[in-house]
């Protein structure tokens, strides 16, 4: 078997942490057990392209007792748990390309790695196999059954090709499933987040501003959860409907502009391109973090940080890298690299948010599988009635009971005869 692990001896650690994070996960632990007596994969081949973490591997695990013949390689260079991709390929037999903090030449190698494997799924967390399938490996095409996407920015990525044409097998927005960004992308971003910055400064979070840029699901998250830490939030928006809506969760709104100058802490969830940037920089207070939880370390303009620099940063702690301005030496220290603060200096989301994303994940590549030949080429959302299964998995596996409709009350749904 063929893999690129940092040290395969890592593996007992790494299934340790494995089977701790199972417990937290009893929906996908009951469709890993479906999977397993029904085979649903056997004789497929599923490249995947996510963050190599505990709860990554339990659903790698599923797909693997579903007949699926399975690899996997990271979908960002600074997320790999080493051990856990050592314990994959030692205790599970499932070969992982990926090491933490990986140059980029690494990285793509990588990414060719697991799409040598010729696969008829991909399961991706960015859209960097669709991208490279469609840009350098088009021969792959006619194998492909379709992939799943689990981030917002993969699939704006997604439709922006199915919007051209030139999306040329159907893929599946598990991010759109309300299983996945109402739960995932909000407490598992929020708690993660905070998280990955206070491991990599032990920062006090209560009396300080901190600037999140963007109020969408996960930026909601982050916004909350440094609120209960005791911060004082503003938010920064484009959006009117949505920067209406921070207003009414009683934060400030303000333009970024206007943010720079008192923000102690910044950290952006957007998806978009430069969302801090120079003349941000150049009116940032001394001693400011940056941070970001966007897939893409392109959130964070670092090439003018850099050029703004007296010199090269400083790493004064192992994720931190301090950078002098020229023109007035303030100190503005980046997390991370720019990359995802959460996975980059911590372990990522829970395990037991991760279960319901994962979950449909697991489901939405049997869907495509049950409904072979029968997709166009564009994104399909997740159906509601397997979010709303989900959901109740999830709530059965608490302990929480909940009400159901009376005949009386289904029926008055569904009459357009009753009123007043």
């Amino acid at each position: 078997m063929d893999f690129d692990v940092k040290n395969i001896d890592l593996a007992p650690g790494g299934r340790h942490r494995i089977e701790w994070a199972e417990q937290e996960m009893p929906v996908l632990r009951g469709i890993q057990q479906q999977f397993k007596d029904e085979r649903p994969f056997a004789g497929l081949r599923v490249s995947a392209c996510m963050h190599v973490t505990t709860e990554t591997a339990n659903l790698m695990a599923s797909l693997h007792q579903g007949g699926a013949d399975v690899v996997l390689c990271a979908s960002n260079p600074l997320s790999t748990q080493d051990d856990v991709a050592a314990a994959l390929v030692t205790h599970y037999e499932i070969p992982v390309y990926a090491i933490k903090g990986e140059d980029n030449e690494t990285y793509f190698k990588h990414i060719h790695a697991v799409l040598d494997h010729k696969p008829h799924i991909v399961m991706d967390d960015g859209a960097d196999l669709v991208s490279t399938i469609h840009k350098d490996r088009r021969n792959l095409i006619d194998n492909m059954l379709g992939g799943t996407e689990e981030t917002t920015t993969g699939i704006i990525r997604l439709r922006a090709m199915a919007r051209d044409g030139a999306l040329q097998f159907p893929m599946m927005a598990v991010n759109d499933a309300m299983t996945k960004h109402m739960f995932d992308n909000r407490y598992g971003t929020g708690q993660s987040t905070m998280d990955g910055i206070v491991r990599a400064t032990n920062i006090l979070l209560a009396g300080r501003n901190v600037v999140v840029a963007g109020y969408g699901w996960c930026s909601r998250g982050i916004a909350m959860r440094a609120r209960g830490l005791g911060a004082n939030v503003i938010v920064t928006e484009i959006d009117p409907l949505k920067a209406l809506e921070a207003v009414m969760d009683g934060y400030r709104v303000l333009p970024m502009i206007e943010a720079a100058p008192i923000g102690d802490i910044f950290v952006s969830a957007t998806g978009d391109i430069h969302v801090l940037d120079e003349h941000h920089f150049m009116l940032m207070k001394d001693g400011a973090l940056l941070a970001n939880s966007g897939h893409f370390d392109v959130e964070i303009n670092k090439v003018a940080l850099r050029e703004l620099s007296v010199d090269d940063p400083k790493l004064v702690r192992p994720f931190v890298e301090q950078f002098t301005l020229k023109h007035n030496n303030h100190r503005l220290n980046l997390l991370g690299q720019g990359r995802l603060i959460n996975l980059a200096a911590a372990e990522g989301h829970p395990a037991s948010v991760m279960d319901m994303s994962f979950a449909g994940q697991a489901l939405a590549a049997k869907y495509l599988i049950d409904h072979k030949g029968q997709l166009e080429n564009r994104v399909y959302t997740i159906p509601a009635e397997v979010d709303q299964e989900i959901a109740r998995i999830k709530l059965d596996a608490m302990g929480i009971r909940i009400d159901k409709l009376t005949a009386e009350q289904a029926h008055y749904l569904d009459s357009w005869e009753e009123g007043t």
